[in-house]
């Protein structure tokens, strides 16, 4: 993204005695420091002679709190102005957003005037829950979100000020106000800004460097830093202890063995399944891959299929895998890293949990388990008594224990419930996709494909299978048509589209009107 640094050129019309306002919007996430921004230029305003005032419209429609903050200014001239207490279309002169989707959505709203409005903006990404909902890929296109601040804007500054800010050991409205006072929309010298971050009195050092990083680059004095790649990413490695280094090197053995174009992905997937579980569901993931090769051929896309989603069946998501993940160290490390916990600050960490009947059922052993599902009166009991959200102090030794114990049941995993229920399903799917395989490998490779509408757990999980049973059952309906494979993604892809499934009912009744 090129940086544009020119100044702004248009302003509310002058008053009777020539005073303009200046107008300014701010669109902040919940735990930004929107509020914390919004004062510092308050503050810059009134240390410069100015009068201005600041209104905030709290929101939870996007992320559970983006908040529009606005601001109104003009010089003081000894009259009493009159400001509005929020933004109007085509009258913000000022736009900056602390997160490149709310930039969008402001030009969306009328916020930002070709002509007019200097646009300053957050390029790193934070989903919304619009996008986190949808069972596929929900991720707006960033492209086109570039090429609309570039006709709307009149000036443009963006980057990733998140990156920024975290380098620097501060959070993100230092970089933002760094960044407004490089971009030369205001009229105020860069010392009234920093002034009034010394006069804040926490943090200074930090959001002092965080702020002159911001302001270099806006200037185009400093390069923006640049995305990291996913070449750039390092390959999972998987710390194998020497005891089970022999039984290791089995599993490479049999990956050595598969045709090249097979043992990239195996190589992940083998990696995810031992440390879900153990060395022994490893050999047992490898003999799902190999019979797929001995029906597959060159450039063996259905066997690259099976190894990827082979992998996903046999690590489904229970209480014992939640329960893992939130008390591994690099869990810990990557949260901190997120909210920028410096060394002299305590984290407070409180996860979520709301298990119902079942899930609690379902990690039981298997014959107890189904003892205890069949029982009407102990299902009422637990849902009157303890099917209700549950909020555990990870950071705390005994909500920490709590959950290191649910995790610790890993190596009877086996023989519980949910593993034998898992395992039915994934070797149903498996099989179908492997007879499939023998007159259609391109079908299969999509039948194997399906596995990716489940995920997670819960109501999630539930809405996933439901779909995947549907897409399962036209599977007769499309065998020996050519085109067979495209329309079994068609129907993932509508599956996939939205969470109710509409759209997988209308490509359901499609396929059956010509298959009938």
């Amino acid at each position: 993204m090129n940086i544009q640094t020119k100044p702004l050129v248009a302003r509310r019309s002058p008053g009777p005695d020539g005073e303009k306002i200046i107008t300014l919007a701010a669109l902040a996430v919940g735990g930004q420091g929107g509020g914390v921004l919004t004062n510092w230029i308050v503050a810059v305003a009134e240390a410069n002679g100015y009068r201005a005032q600041s209104t905030s419209v709290a929101g939870v429609a996007q992320r559970t709190g983006a908040t529009i903050y606005y601001i109104e200014m003009c010089r003081d001239t000894g009259r009493m102005p009159v400001f509005s207490l929020s933004p109007s279309i085509g009258d913000v002169d000022i736009l900056m957003a602390s997160e490149l989707m709310e930039g969008g959505r402001a030009i969306m709203r009328g916020f930002v005037t070709p002509g007019r409005t200097t646009l300053i903006t957050s390029t790193h990404r934070i989903a919304a829950v619009s996008e986190k909902i949808v069972p596929g890929d929900g991720r707006f296109d960033e492209t086109d979100v570039y090429e609309a601040m570039g006709i709307a804007a009149d000036q443009l500054v963006a980057f990733d000020m998140e990156t920024v800010a975290k380098k620097a050991g501060s959070v993100i409205s230092s970089s933002l106000l760094g960044a407004l006072a490089g971009s030369g929309a205001l009229p105020f010298e860069r010392s009234s800004f920093e002034d009034i971050i010394r006069a804040s009195g926490r943090g200074v050092d930090a959001s002092l460097r965080a702020f002159g990083d911001a302001y270099d680059i806006a200037k185009g004095d400093k390069p923006a830093p640049q995305p990291q790649t996913a070449a750039d990413l390092p390959v999972p490695v998987l710390n194998v202890p020497k005891h089970l280094k022999a039984s290791w090197s089995a599993l490479e053995k049999r990956i050595i063995a598969l045709p090249l174009e097979v043992q990239e992905m195996t190589g992940l997937g083998i990696k995810k399944v031992v440390d879900y579980q153990d060395v022994t569901y490893g050999h047992q993931y490898l003999d799902m891959v190999e019979k797929s090769v001995t029906l597959d051929t060159a450039p063996y896309e259905m066997s690259a299929n099976a190894a990827k989603y082979c992998a996903r069946a046999l690590c489904y998501d229970d209480l014992l895998r939640v329960a893992d993940i939130k008390t591994r160290a690099s869990r810990f490390a990557r949260v901190k890293d997120e909210v920028v916990v410096k060394d002299d600050q305590v984290l407070h960490l409180t996860e979520y949990f709301h298990p119902r009947y079942e899930e609690f059922t379902t990690t039981l052993p298997r014959a107890l388990g189904q003892f205890m599902q069949k029982r009407k009166g102990v299902e009422a009991f637990y849902t009157k008594h303890f099917d209700k959200g549950r909020r555990i102090r990870t950071d705390s030794l005994s909500g920490y224990l709590s959950l290191w114990l649910v995790s610790s049941l890993r190596p009877i995993r086996r023989k519980l419930l949910r593993h034998d229920s898992e395992m039915t399903h994934a070797n149903a799917w498996f099989d179908t996709a492997m007879d499939v395989a023998k007159t259609d490998t391109a079908l299969a490779s999509e039948v194997l494909a399906n596995y990716r509408l489940i995920k997670g757990y819960s109501d999630t999980h539930v809405r996933g299978m439901s779909k995947f049973a549907r897409i399962m059952q036209s599977i007769d309906l499309l065998k020996g048509r050519p085109d067979a494979a495209d329309w079994m993604r068609r129907l993932r892809t509508a599956a996939l589209d939205d969470v109710e499934g509409d759209k997988l009912d209308g490509a359901l009744e499609t396929i059956k009107s010509f298959a009938g």
